[in-house]
């Protein structure tokens, strides 16, 4: 990106090194950077991910992909020792980041995103709530007073990466700000999910440990206060945060949500000041610079580089530089190895009609088809009718009707909550995931064709449809 932006620049004087291989590696690698930049890559590599999960799991590498994910991985230093399956590392430690870059894009929509207006905000959260109470009642319905009641909270949740990257394969037939409201939804459904998990998903509480977590809490509260803007110090206390909530009980992985909410969200310098800054620092950069300098020989020149670096990390927010960092390997690393270890079950719980047709399975199917459907649809029209909100600019009811369907993909934070709801219980564990991956497969072909079909607005800008969705 960087070098992109600094090559629409004339340098007309001075020397610009270039490696001998620099410009060949140049043209290999901004085709890559351009491709994981895409939602729909990240998308489409979670669903290559889940098909290469369930092909292994039902294939003669089976019990060699069951022996990886059951390997115990432990730390041990002195008579400490922390010791969990690969399985288990991944869904509560590997996680945790996802978590954490959730938590900041939640922190950045409410303080200056599309949730931070009232006006703008009131729809999107309406739809999220009415798509999480509707899918919730109708698993209910099927399963109260089963044991697979426990599972109420798998079909209140929407997977981000895959119901946009279906939008991003329509291009500029879905005007920006129904993918906008799309992602404000998603992102209230998050916090709806991570609420659920931390409060009806949680066994039991270890109080001295949990003690422990809130007083680190309070550190966090303090280096905010303090005004540290190095993220490393959040990151440290955000580690000792996740092991302290896995001794209280408590599920590890909203360490990292906590540790979001504490990241500064505002830049030590404005445009104004930044401005001022850099020309101050340029001018004495320029009365320290004699012809022949070489700044590695020149302390007063690094001296003034260092300056200048440390100033575009000043202007910048922690929030805003952690949350770009974290973008990519959340979606091209994380969640594709979560969707590698918890998408593997058999094909009979797709082909047998007994292991689909069983409340279970069922609930989480119409939950997430038709009670998102219903739920996200009927609540919009509620709000719209009551006059507190507007529907997104170019956008229809029939649009609605699509971005409600494409919420019912529920992949990776449906299978998450399947996890702790059926821990030990492979039966229903199973029956579970094969309800998400059903319903996500239902919904996103069927999202994805009533939104091919919608009015297209011809003044719909068709280079911007899909900028706001790079989170």
């Amino acid at each position: 990106m960087a070098k992109n932006v600094l090559s629409k620049f004339q340098i007309r004087k001075g020397e610009v090194f270039q490696a001998p291989l620099e410009n060949a590696l140049d043209r290999l690698v901004t085709p890559f950077e351009e491709f994981i930049h895409r939602q729909s890559s990240s998308g489409l590599l979670l669903m290559l991910c889940a098909v290469i999960a369930l092909v292994v799991a039902n294939s003669p590498w089976q019990v060699a992909y069951e022996h990886i994910l059951h390997l115990p991985v432990g730390y041990n230093f002195g008579d400490w020792s922390l010791s969990m399956s690969f399985h288990h590392w991944i869904n509560d430690g590997l996680m945790a980041i996802f978590f954490l870059l959730v938590g900041l894009e939640l922190k950045r929509e409410f303080l200056v995103g599309e949730l931070s207006e009232l006006k703008h905000a009131v729809l999107p959260v309406m739809a999220a709530i009415g798509g999480m109470v509707v899918p919730a009642l109708i698993f209910a319905a099927l399963n109260g007073g089963t044991p697979s009641e426990r599972g109420w909270g798998i079909p209140m949740a929407t997977d981000i990466a895959f119901a946009v990257g279906c939008i991003a394969l329509l291009g500029n037939r879905v005007p920006r700000a129904v993918v906008t409201f799309l992602v404000a939804l998603a992102i209230v459904d998050d916090l709806g999910a991570i609420l659920v998990i931390a409060v009806w998903y949680t066994e039991s509480v270890n109080m001295t440990a949990l003690a422990a977590a809130f007083g680190l809490v309070v550190l966090l509260w303090l280096l905010n206060v303090a005004g540290v803007r190095r993220s490393p110090s959040y990151i440290f206390v955000g580690i000792a945060l996740w092991y302290a909530l896995y001794k209280t009980g408590v599920h590890a992985t909203l360490a990292g949500v906590i540790t979001a909410m504490a990241i500064p969200a505002r830049p030590k310098y404005d445009p104004v000041a930044f401005s001022t800054f850099v020309k101050d620092i340029i001018r004495s950069f320029d009365r320290c610079f004699r012809p022949g300098d070489k700044i590695i020989a020149n302390d007063a020149l690094r001296a003034r580089v260092s300056a200048l670096d440390n100033g575009i990390h000043l202007v910048q927010s922690p929030l805003q530089r952690m949350e770009t960092r974290l973008h990519t390997p959340v979606a091209f690393i994380v969640v594709p190895i979560f969707a590698l270890a918890n998408a593997g079950i058999p094909v009979d719980s797709f082909t047998n009609p007994t292991a689909v047709f069983n409340p279970l399975t069922l609930g989480v199917i119409c939950g997430l088809v038709f009670g998102k459907l219903i739920g996200i649809t009927g609540a919009t029209w509620i709000g719209w009718k009551l006059g507190w909100g507007s529907l997104p600019n170019h956008g229809t009811f029939h649009h609605i009707i699509g971005v409600a369907l494409l919420g019912g993909i529920g992949f990776t934070m449906s299978i998450f909550i399947a996890e702790l709801a059926f821990t030990g219980e492979q039966e229903m564990l199973i029956q579970a995931k094969a309800g998400v991956l059903l319903a996500s497969l239902i919904a996103g072909v069927a999202g994805f064709m009533v939104l091919r079909r919608a009015p297209v607005d011809e003044s719909t800008d068709s280079n911007g449809e899909l900028e706001h969705a790079e989170h």
